[in-house]
C-alpha cells in the first residue's frame, strides 16, 4: 500500500500510521555519517529495523514513497530555551519579571509543536529563565502523548553565582525574580545540582562567568572548585554539565573540571580549543543568537561586521582547526523557534562543510550528550526518529528548511 505525501497531514489526534511496518523509500539516506543512494529505512513500532538498500518488508507494510528526498535523523537541537522567545519581540528582563507562568508554559507548547515540525525530535532546553522547572512538566508531557513535541533534556533552573545574573537595575538590596539559582560557595552549589536532579534535571547548566552590572564586560564568576564540585555532583548522579562561558578563564575553568560541552565561548583561543580537544569537551559556539542580536540592534548582515559578530566566528574556526567536537545549537529562544536551521545555516556560511554540520545536528550532538545509543543515527536497533526533506542538504545545508515528512518514535507528524 503506498501513500502519498498529501496524506501524511496527520492531525495529532491521529498520527500514528497503522501498519506493524513502515518501509520508507527516499532518493537517498543519511545515516548520520554519509550518504548512501538507493537506500530505504523499514520502521517497526518505535525503532529502526532496517536500513540499506532493497529491504524485504511484509506485503501489509505502509509504503512511503519520498522521490527526490533524503531521508535524515531526527535533527537535535543542542542549546535551547523553550520558555523564550524572541527578543526583538519582548525583552529578556521583560519575560522574566513580567509573563506569567502560565503564560510561558502556553508559549512552550506551541514552540515545543514548532521545533518538532521543523525536523527537530530532541532538543537539549539550557534553562527555563526564571520559569523554574516547567521544562520538566513540558517534557513528561510531551513523553505522555499529551501536546506534541521534542524530546526534551532538561536543565531546569540553570545555576549561577549570587549577584551574577539578572534581571538588574532595581532599588540595591531588593530581590528581584532571577533567570536562573543563585549560589554562593562549594556546599551551596553541590546542595542546588543534587536539588535540580532531584527535580527531574536531565542536564546541569553552569554560568562560569557574567557581568554584575550592566554595561560590564564578561568576567568569571563561578571560581574553579565550585566549577569542580558541581561537576562532579552532576557526573555522580549521571547527568552531563554544560557550562555558559565566553571568557578565557571561565573556560579553563570548565576544561579543568572536565564539563561536558562549553557554550558560546567566544573568548577561546587556539590553546584553549587544543586543551578541549584534549579533554573531550565538545563545544556549542551558537553562532545564530550573535547573529540575531546584531540583527536587533540593527546591523543588516553587510560589512563591517559588528564586534561580536567577528568574535564568535573566529572562535568557531578556531574551534575547528583544532579538532574539537561541534555541536549544533543555536541558542533558539533568542530567535524563532521552529527557525532551528538558521545555527546549521551559520555553520556552513562560516566554512563548516553541509555534510559536517548535518552530523553536528545529528551524530555529534547525540555523542556529545550521551544519547547515541538511542537517537542521532539510522541504524537498527535506534529509536525511528526520522526526517525527510527535498533535495540534499549534505550539499546545501538550507534544504532542511523543506520539510516533507517527520517522524518521531515510528509516529508521524506533520
Amino acid at each position: 500500500m503506498r501513500l502519498g505525501l498529501s496524506l501524511l497531514a496527520l492531525i495529532w489526534s491521529s498520527t500514528a500510521l497503522a501498519a506493524p511496518q513502515i518501509l520508507l523509500k527516499p532518493d537517498r539516506v543519511f545515516d548520520g555519517q554519509a550518504v548512501h543512494a538507493g537506500w530505504q529505512v523499514l520502521v517497526e513500532g518505535d525503532k529502526i529495523i532496517a536500513a540499506g538498500p532493497n529491504l524485504n518488508a511484509p506485503a501489509d507494510a505502509q509504503v512511503i514513497d519520498l522521490p527526490g528526498d533524503t531521508l535524515i535523523p531526527g535533527m537535535i537541537e543542542g542549546h535551547g530555551h523553550l520558555f523564550l522567545h524572541p527578543y526583538n519581540e519582548t525583552s529578556w528582563d521583560d519575560q522574566v519579571l513580567h509573563e506569567s507562568l502560565a503564560l510561558r508554559t502556553a508559549r512552550a507548547v506551541a514552540q515545543a509543536k514548532a521545533t518538532l515540525l521543523a525536523g527537530f525530535t530532541t532538543e537539549r532546553d539550557l534553562g527555563t529563565e526564571g520559569a523554574g522547572y516547567a521544562d520538566v512538566g513540558l517534557r513528561d508531557a510531551i513523553a505522555q502523548k499529551i501536546v506534541p513535541g521534542p524530546r526534551i533534556l532538561a536543565a531546569t533552573r540553570a545555576i549561577v553565582a549570587e549577584g551574577a545574573y539578572g534581571p538588574k537595575g532595581f532599588e540595591p538590596g531588593l530581590k528581584v525574580p532571577q533567570g536562573a539559582q543563585e549560589v554562593n560557595g562549594v556546599d551551596d552549589i553541590v546542595r542546588a545540582v543534587r536539588d535540580q536532579i532531584a527535580a527531574g534535571a536531565d542536564v546541569v547548566k553552569l554560568y562560569a562567568d557574567y557581568h554584575y552590572q550592566g554595561g560590564e564586560g564578561s568576567r568569571p564568576t563561578l571560581s574553579a572548585a565550585e566549577i569542580m564540585a558541581a561537576t562532579a555532583a552532576a557526573h555522580d548522579a549521571g547527568r552531563i554539565v554544560a557550562v555558559h562561558t565566553v571568557t578565557p578563564e571561565g573556560m579553563m575553568r570548565s576544561i579543568a573540571a572536565h564539563v561536558d560541552t562549553i557554550e558560546h565561548g567566544d573568548g577561546g583561543t587556539a590553546a584553549i580549543f587544543k586543551a578541549m580537544r584534549e579533554a573531550g569537551i565538545a563545544y556549542c559556539p551558537t553562532l545564530a543568537a550573535s547573529d540575531a542580536i546584531a540583527r536587533y540592534r540593527g546591523w543588516n548582515g553587510a560589512a563591517p561586521l559588528p564586534p561580536r559578530i567577528v568574535e564568535t566566528r573566529a572562535a568557531f574556526r578556531m574551534a575547528r582547526a583544532a579538532g574539537v567536537a561541534i555541536c549544533m545549537g543555536g541558542d533558539v529562544g533568542v530567535f524563532t523557534h521552529g527557525t532551528n536551521a538558521r545555527e546549521m545555516e551559520q555553520m556552513q556560511a562560516a566554512g563548516m562543510p553541509a555534510i559536517e554540520v548535518l552530523a553536528a545536528a545529528t551524530t555529534v550532538n547525540a555523542r556529545a550528550f550521551h544519547i547515541d545509543d538511542k537517537v542521532g543515527a539510522i541504524r537498527p536497533g535506534l529509536l525511528a526518529d526520522l526526517v525527510a526533506v527535498a533535495g540534499d542538504p549534505t550539499r546545501d545545508i538550507s534544504a532542511v528548511r523543506q520539510i516533507r515528512l517527520v517522524m518521531k518514535g515510528g509516529v508521524v507528524f506533520r
